[in-house]
């Protein structure tokens, strides 16, 4: 835990670190992160905001006039498809089991009662009305962006929709969060603290969360 905490927490010069150590052979290992990190309900502790600041950052940041150690429209584009496969692999992997694991769920347990069928309706019937804009905004989710395509399919949203929205979230999310690292990436008292500007992209990204949960619970009816 320990070392997931420090890399996530300087994963700028682990970055620059695996760049020096691996060569070309780390778009491979950049495609293989953010693919997990969206693809598989088990990784979601994975670095997604954050490591795709800190690419930004070093597409533009040669020193003394040397090559940037990544190319941006290289980079761009295999983290688009590492997204957009990722989504879709978690997508038709909920489709395929999750049906069965919420039916198989026991509600006199922990996961029984998160994995209720009912909770599996409601989520069929959120993804009738709202499924497209919700699979592109959980894009900027921590978390919510590794569940959400599990759900999605367990629910049987409209495949074709679901792709639709996968690929414009994809798209969105990655050219977000690279044109930030590539604009303010290498500003000195960013670079000088980039923990912080770690921390702070986690704590804006999980803001929707808080926001939502916040709203419930003031609409709540009182007992």
């Amino acid at each position: 835990m320990a070392r997931i905490i420090d890399f996530l927490l300087h994963v700028d010069t682990h970055l620059l670190e695996a760049v020096r150590t691996y060569g070309s052979w780390v778009y491979g290992i950049l495609f293989a992160i953010i693919f997990a990190e969206t693809g598989l309900v088990v990784t979601p502790f994975l670095p997604g905001d954050s490591l795709l600041f800190a690419i930004g950052a070093l597409c533009v940041s040669g020193a003394d006039g040397a090559a940037a150690p990544l190319s941006l429209p290289v980079v761009g584009l295999l983290l688009i498809a590492a997204a957009y496969l990722g989504n879709t692999v978690n997508y038709f992997i909920g489709r395929a089991i999750g049906p069965r694991v919420f039916q198989a769920s026991n509600n006199d347990t922990i996961f029984g009662k998160l994995l209720n069928r009912k909770y599996l309706d409601q989520a069929h019937a959120f993804f009738e009305l709202h499924g497209g804009k919700a699979v592109a905004l959980s894009r900027f989710v921590p978390i919510v962006r590794t569940f959400l395509p599990f759900v999605a399919g367990a629910a049987k949203m409209a495949p074709r929709q679901f792709m639709l929205y996968n690929l414009a979230g994809g798209v969105g999310w990655v050219s977000v969060c690279l044109g930030a690292g590539v604009l303010f990436g290498n500003i000195p008292i960013v670079k000088k603290n980039f923990s912080l500007v770690a921390l702070g992209i986690v704590f804006v990204s999980m803001l929707p969360i808080a926001f939502e949960y916040l709203k419930s619970r003031k609409s709540a009816p009182r007992t």
